[in-house]
């Protein structure tokens, strides 16, 4: 047994920081090309990454019938994930969606203690429940806009997608011991290009007519930096880390959302948005109970 390292948390933020930005550019994306397109465009740019340095896999040892759970992983997420993700986002704003995955830690920390037999102390609950009020009030003080036109039907269909992040981040954690976190992430791109390839050819998937630098530029950031880079850090931490205690930092992205909003697009936060924030900041740190080791 033994206590994670500073920079497994590192990594965690930095997971978070480069997925909170994923609501903001998805959702410009979404206005040049169909979801389906940039969502398989992202997963196809990430898989012609990691084929550049294939051959640094070559020493992985393979255990018999860890396929199941591989692709289990990988059709949870970034699978149906992104299915939801990019419905929830044609129907609610970046920011709320953002704060749904508040969720996380929740529907994660009770598969943890069951199948993973980690422990979740009094002090990691209390900061769930800091975390969690933070995001819930983050979402009481959103307002309309013409951007969500239907935000109760969208964010329930993000709550699904954690569903989905639910199922990845535990079988994820069962399968760190054994493979490398940069592996996974690999695993991952190869299956979600493979999933979203037939999802082109819905009658519902408009197809690219023209080229659109706005929309490849989403589709290039979202490969590399979010599909490759932010679930390689997160994978990283997750490795180290409990779940329990990794799936906290997602609270973090509403927060993050929040500001790169406010940064990028000019959107403004109330006096009650600033407090939301510093509730959930708060509530991350304090769930971190570094008496609780990982294996």
């Amino acid at each position: 047994m033994r206590t994670a390292p500073f920079s497994a948390y590192l990594a965690l933020f930095g997971g978070a920081c480069l997925w909170a930005s994923s609501f903001v550019v998805l959702k410009i994306g979404f206005e040049a090309y169909d979801p389906m397109v940039i969502i398989f465009g992202r997963m196809l740019v990430a898989s012609l990454c990691f084929l550049a340095v294939i051959r640094n896999f070559r020493k992985v040892e393979y255990r018999k019938g860890d396929w199941k759970p591989l692709l289990f992983m990988g059709i949870c997420e970034p699978g149906f994930y992104f299915v939801f993700e990019s419905l929830a986002l044609t129907y609610t704003d970046a920011s709320q969606a953002g704060m749904i995955c508040a969720m996380v830690p929740l529907l994660v920390a009770f598969p943890a203690a069951v199948l993973l037999k980690e422990t979740i102390s009094r002090r990691t609950m209390v900061g769930f429940g800091m975390a969690i009020g933070g995001a819930v009030l983050l979402s009481a003080a959103a307002e309309a806009s013409d951007s969500a036109p239907n935000p109760a039907l969208g964010n329930f269909l993000e709550f699904l997608a954690m569903v989905c992040a639910t199922g990845y981040m535990i079988t994820l954690k069962r399968l760190s011991p054994r493979y490398g976190p940069w592996f996974l992430t690999m695993i991952q791109a190869f299956i979600g290009t493979a999933f979203f390839f037939p999802l082109l050819f819905l009658p519902t998937t408009e197809l690219p007519t023209a080229f659109d630098p706005v929309g490849v530029g989403c589709i290039v950031y979202l490969g590399v930096f979010v599909t490759l880079a932010a679930y390689g850090l997160y994978n990283v931490g997750m490795s180290q880390v409990p779940a329990s205690q990794a799936s906290t930092f997602v609270n973090l992205i509403p927060v993050i959302t929040l500001l790169m909003g406010w940064a990028i697009l000019g959107e403004q936060l109330t006096m009650v948005q600033y407090v939301a924030s510093a509730l959930v900041l708060g509530g991350v740190w304090i769930s971190q109970d570094k008496s609780v080791q990982t294996s």
